[in-house]
């Protein structure tokens, strides 16, 4: 049986097949995408930022952003296009965090890390202690 949904747009039924969005949605997306990138395509507009594409063309920047994150519009031929980062808000041009939410992340689980090591070392030293006096030696001459 065929998946049926909610348009993520319209809330209107639909069967789903490739999008998450109806037909009649899918449509005014691609209307809107043949807008911006015709404006985007004329030299004068190449290096016009998100807020003044919006602004000339009419389209919401967030379907701006998702035509960026889709790839749908090159960064490297509009160096001035890009899309908010999921963690801050900063606008990127790739991926889905920025570079200092990353490299927070990262340092936040090498400290974790560094902790969980310094805990092991400390917990071996105390059972090592508590070990210091019931220690057992064995003789070479027994083994052979």
């Amino acid at each position: 049986m065929k998946d049926v949904a909610n348009c993520s747009k319209c809330g209107k039924i639909f069967v789903k097949a490739l999008r998450p969005i109806c037909q009649l949605c899918h449509k005014e997306q691609e209307d809107q995408y043949d807008k911006v990138s015709s404006f985007m395509r004329r030299k004068q507009n190449r290096m016009a930022s998100i807020r003044e594409v919006h602004e000339k063309t009419g389209v919401e920047l967030t379907v701006i952003h998702q035509f960026v994150r889709e790839g749908r519009l090159q960064t490297k031929s509009f160096p001035n296009l890009g899309y908010p980062c999921e963690s801050c808000g900063a606008i990127i041009q790739e991926g889905r965090i920025c570079g200092e939410c990353k490299d927070n992340i990262t340092g936040g689980l090498d400290q974790l890390q560094k902790e969980k090591e310094f805990e092991e070392r400390k917990e071996a030293e105390r059972r090592a202690e508590r070990n210091m006096g019931t220690t057992t030696y064995h003789s070479l001459k027994d083994r052979l």
